[in-house]
């Protein structure tokens, strides 16, 4: 049963609009089944010594002593030899989950920085991913990069993760379907991309020895089936394994994951390339992984001397060579990376990606407040306080390997101190783009004035001054470091307080990484979570604030009302590792573990279902500048296939966007919360819109006795307009089946 991809107008227009080759097309499936015959006769060609160059690759980028890029390299993330006898293209990597990675300026160049991952999947929108993969994978190709360590889909098991902001959402589906359009963009550029970190990377504490326990079952319904569905959708060339182990062992040196699930069980047919410095000995080979990747961060080349003497005892090992080469060279040529090479130095159509960026940033804002409808602003408003966040200044993005900049580097960078290679990697950047310039051009009437937030008394005076005030406050977010709560860093809550009791007409802008506290939730008018919004952040938000856009953005994950609901009120080893961005254990400290087990697949508004508690805010949620009605819910069964139709209705005096969620609530009694369908609309004021969603079985299903399960019984739907607050129970009977993948 396998969750094909769909292909919308929306598209093949983001295709056009980031200036792509016209016969460039998505990867599909039969690609990678002409590209495997053809890898198989390149095999064919390859000397004893040939068949270890791809196999292994250095970290491209001298933070490293010792480092050489070699002259068909390019500054980024990683560097593979090619074969140039065989027409084997040299694989020049770099991160991209959020753009062209910055790799703190030493290529002296910029990208085009799209809003964060959860800003991106707050869009429930599959196109707006797909043509933000297709620009990132544009900017690539004209800088000479023809793999893109981008895909990021780990769950948001826990919301104090420091890389959320990378990743998608908490459900595997919405997470599933929106990375596998992300995929889709970026390889229709002939890149190869990759989908990772290959799996249960749940948390950056300990993150390379972090020890996760999970039943097979619960993690094939959940995680691992959030990267089935994407892989399905969007036929990554490559999957990268993870740091932390699962089970035991290491996530690249994991048989169970790599071999039987990814390999066998799925039938997949790229390559999996480890995480940097994520390999620990030879023997990762034999287990699945296919290439070493970042060599001069793990304690040798495994993949070079060591696999070729392997290879040479054991046909066994052997045969894994071989396969190996296969995989890598299947990737090559299903992308097509070989027939057209990509070289630095092309051109980057920078306002066209923008407004990629600006549409994607717009979209993705959720409107959690909005009493007495404070917003939107009326451009005619004469006094404006606006405070903090350095708001004058850019908008905020997370940091660690996937940070991006654009074209003059940072508007500001703020040190959070340390030193060594990788110190570039670890402090707080801004996008060129000022909330409060934007504010001041949609509202240029009015007296707006700015301060920063660092002295509560002046704030408090500005804002007292003011018809409105408007906060913005940032919480900043990191690759290596994970948060150790929900607050606002810096005495951003007090300062928030302080300024809704001097003026009860607040705004509160959020730009986080993730889920945070709200203390002082009920004192303000209004709230909106801009998350890290991008290139063009600042223009988005001050769209949103005037009502030149009506927000239509929905939480992908639940913001709890305190940590005690969570399954894990700690996080993992919070009280005693050390920060450490290479994620390293000191000296006989890396017995670390993780109990999944404790929600099994009922992450995030599946465990609230499941324990009656009531969120801050729930998964799905978010308001609008209209008023929406959900309606006509029916399902159609036959055997195990579904399909649920219902129509939407703008009952308000706006155009606005609306997105239709349709949830399993019950089976054969039982109750069930799981995501089963959705879709993103947008309706002018009166208009209705009929919606069709076809529900995958797996949704349905429990994995056991190593396939899926759905048991023959009364289901039952509802329409929601978020996770908590949802429509009439509809009932239909469901035929039982059980397979395999």
């Amino acid at each position: 049963m396998k969750l094909r991809p769909v292909f919308s107008v929306g598209c093949a227009v983001a295709a056009l609009a980031v200036g792509l080759p016209a016969a460039a097309e998505p990867v599909t499936s039969a690609d990678f089944a002409k590209a495997e015959a053809r890898a198989v006769a390149t095999l064919k060609q390859m000397t004893v010594d040939e068949k270890y160059v791809l196999t292994h690759g250095i970290m491209a980028v001298p933070f490293i002593p010792g480092t050489v890029v070699p002259a068909d390299g390019v500054l980024g993330a990683g560097y593979v030899a090619g074969i140039p006898r065989l027409n084997i293209p040299a694989l020049t990597e770099s991160d991209a989950s959020l753009g062209v990675a910055w790799v703190g300026g030493l290529r002296h160049d910029g990208a085009t920085a799209l809003p964060s991952g959860l800003a991106q999947a707050a869009t429930w929108n599959p196109d707006t991913l797909y043509a933000g993969g297709a620009a990132i994978g544009a900017e690539a190709r004209a800088k000479g990069f023809n793999v893109l360590l981008a895909g990021g889909v780990n769950l948001a098991r826990d919301p104090r993760n420091g890389r959320t902001f990378e990743y998608l959402a908490e459900d595997p589906l919405l997470s599933g379907v929106l990375v596998g359009a992300a995929i889709r963009g970026i390889q229709s550029n002939h890149i190869i991309s990759t989908i990772k970190h290959f799996a249960l990377n749940g948390q950056e504490t300990g993150r390379k020895y972090v020890d996760v326990k999970i039943a097979e079952g619960a993690a094939r319904e959940s995680d691992l089936l959030a990267f089935q569905i994407g892989i399905e959708q969007g036929q990554p060339g490559s999957v990268m394994c993870s740091y932390n182990r699962i089970l035991g062992k290491q996530g690249c040196d994991q048989d169970w994951l790599l071999n039987k699930v990814l390999k066998q069980s799925w039938g997949w047919k790229g390559f999996v390339m480890s995480d940097w410095g994520a390999v620990p000995g030879v023997e990762a080979a034999i287990n699945g992984l296919d290439q070493q990747s970042g060599e001069q961060l793990d304690k040798a080349v495994f993949f070079t001397g060591p696999l070729k003497a392997k290879a040479a005892a054991d046909p066994a090992w052997a045969a894994r060579v071989d396969d190996i080469n296969k995989r890598v060279l299947t990737a090559i040529y299903a992308t097509g990376i070989d027939k057209f090479p990509a070289k630095p130095g092309g051109a980057i159509d920078f306002a066209a990606h923008g407004q990629i960026a600006l549409d994607a940033a717009k979209q993705a804002i959720v409107l959690l407040r909005n009493a007495n409808g404070a917003l939107p602003l009326a451009k005619s408003t004469k006094s404006i306080a606006v405070i903090g966040g350095y708001a004058d200044t850019g908008v905020l993005s997370g940091a660690g390997s996937s940070q991006v900049q654009g074209e003059g580097g940072p508007a500001a960078v703020r040190s959070v101190g340390g030193d060594g290679p990788f110190a570039a990697f670890m402090n707080q950047q801004y996008h060129r783009s000022a909330p409060l310039k934007a504010i001041k051009a949609l509202a240029p009437q009015a007296t707006v004035t700015f301060r920063d937030g660092r002295y509560i008394a002046d704030a408090v005076e500005k804002a007292k001054q003011a018809e409105v005030a408007i906060v913005f406050a940032n919480e900043w977010r990191a690759e290596g470091l994970d948060q150790p709560d929900l607050s606002l860093p810096d005495g951003q809550d007090a300062l928030i307080a302080a300024v809704a009791a001097a003026n009860p007409n607040t705004i509160v802008v959020l730009q986080t990484g993730g889920p945070i506290a709200m203390p002082w939730l009920d004192k303000v008018a209004g709230v909106i979570e801009a998350w890290y919004p991008g290139a063009r952040g600042g223009e988005a938000i001050a769209s949103v604030l005037f009502g030149d856009t009506n927000p239509g953005g929905r939480l992908p994950v639940t913001f709890p009302a305190s940590l005690d609901q969570l399954p894990r009120p700690k996080l993992d080893g919070a009280d005693w590792v050390e920060p450490n961005f290479a994620g390293d254990a000191a000296p006989g400290k890396d017995q670390l573990h993780a109990d999944y087990d404790i929600e099994g697949s009922d992450v995030g508004y599946r465990w609230f279902a499941r324990k009656g508690a009531k969120p801050l805010f729930p998964f799905g949620y978010g308001l609008s500048y209209t008023s929406f009605a959900g309606s006509g819910l029916a399902i159609a069964a036959k055997g195990v296939s579904a399909t649920a139709r219902f129509t939407l209705t703008n009952t308000g005096k706006l155009a606005g966007d609306d997105v239709g969620q349709v949830y399993l609530v019950s089976r054969k009694g039982e109750a069930k919360r799981r995501l089963v369908g959705f879709q993103r609309v947008s309706l002018a004021p009166g208009a209705s819109q009929q919606v069709s969603v076809t529900i995958d079985p797996r949704l349905l299903a429990d994995w056991k006795d190593g396939g899926w399960t759905v048991p023959a019984g009364d289901y039952g739907f509802a329409l929601g307009r978020n996770a908590d607050d949802l429509g009439p129970v509809v009932t239909v009977k469901i035929a039982g089946k059980t397979w395999k993948d």
